[in-house]
């Protein structure tokens, strides 16, 4: 059986959402109905892509922050207010080293996430 975990190692965000793409639309067409393998490889693909785009807004943040862009920039960009990103941006910090320790070695070490800790700095930076 597909699974997000079974196979995000497997496929970059493009070549997931492309594929996601030609099973969504032959779902949303109708002609010939997707079988019970391709629904759930539309189901994982939707997870991998969400976690890949969450992931990969988490690497931007970090590098606008390297690149000296404040929070209030940040929260402009995203749509949100500078606490919301600060505090979303610092969830995944979070979230990350748990993931570490949980696994030992998927997600940010203790010495990782120390370091965007330090780049994410304060709110009113």
């Amino acid at each position: 059986m597909v699974t997000p975990d079974g196979i995000e190692q497997d496929v970059t965000l493009t070549s997931a959402a492309v594929r996601y793409d030609e099973l969504w639309v032959r779902d949303a067409v109708g002609e010939v109905a997707l079988e019970r393998g391709e629904v759930l490889e539309l189901l994982a693909l939707g997870e991998v892509i969400a976690r890949k785009a969450v992931y990969g807004r988490q690497l931007a943040v970090r590098s606008a922050r390297r690149a000296g862009a404040s929070w209030a920039q940040i929260g402009g960009a995203l749509g949100v207010s500078k606490q919301a990103a600060w505090e979303a941006h610092g969830r995944w910090i979070d979230d990350q080293a748990e993931q570490h320790r949980d696994s030992d070695y998927q997600g940010l070490d203790e010495e990782q996430a120390a370091a965007l800790r330090r780049l994410a700095g304060s709110v009113d930076e």
